[in-house]
């Protein structure tokens, strides 16, 4: 069930213990649209568009570690996305879980090339991702800078959301819990599990 992200967390016990949680970022799982095509830059961004927009391959379950981990969680925050969403609910279900657009993924424009390149949505991943992060292609999107920016508010705030011994659970997505994971090890957290960052992969931090 979802419900507001606002005083996220005020409203939850703080444990006896004096030291922070563990914080898992968890990438969403398998997403609805099929990547098994071939489209040009404009396509690749009207296809990005469509996968913002749908949620989870059906029949999917989530690992029974990720469950497991969601159900003990003092917190459980998801990007407003609905593959993340659905996610969580998935991981644990009948559970509330905060819902924050803080966490969407970071903007992932294509590239301004000639409309006879044909490639499948996963290579315009890497290449988008690429021109975004080396030569700030954003096309009015989220900059690269903006993101980051986000990603160290999304740290602190996690942080936050940890104290006392609380563990955290995020349901987000890939490169911007990549982006945050950096941020949290650049605060002294340490990187206790790594599963990287396939469907459903966990990656656990613990204060240093």
């Amino acid at each position: 069930m979802t419900v507001p992200a606002s005083d996220l967390a005020q409203d939850q016990p703080v444990t006896a213990s004096g030291r922070p949680g563990a914080i898992t970022l968890t990438r969403h799982g398998k997403p609805a649209l099929s990547r098994k095509c071939l489209l040009t830059a404009q396509g690749y961004g009207r296809w990005w568009a469509e996968y913002e927009r749908l949620g989870l391959f059906p029949g999917q379950s989530a690992p029974a570690a990720l469950a497991d981990a969601a159900q003990r969680a003092d917190l459980l925050i998801s990007s407003t996305r609905p593959r993340a969403r659905e996610s969580a609910d998935l991981a644990a279900p009948g559970r509330d879980v905060r819902v924050d657009p803080l966490f969407i993924e970071a903007a992932l424009p294509p590239p301004p090339v000639p409309e006879w390149i044909k490639l499948s949505p996963r290579f315009w991943g890497v290449v988008s991702r690429f021109w975004w992060h080396v030569f700030n292609h954003h096309d009015g999107q989220e900059t690269r800078a903006q993101a980051e920016a986000r990603a160290g508010q999304a740290a602190d705030f996690l942080i936050d959301a940890a104290a006392g011994g609380r563990d955290v659970v995020v349901f987000a997505h890939g490169y911007f819990n990549h982006m945050v994971g950096v941020r949290l090890k650049a605060r002294g957290w340490r990187l206790a599990e790594n599963q990287g960052f396939k469907y459903w992969s966990q990656r656990r931090f613990e204060a240093g």
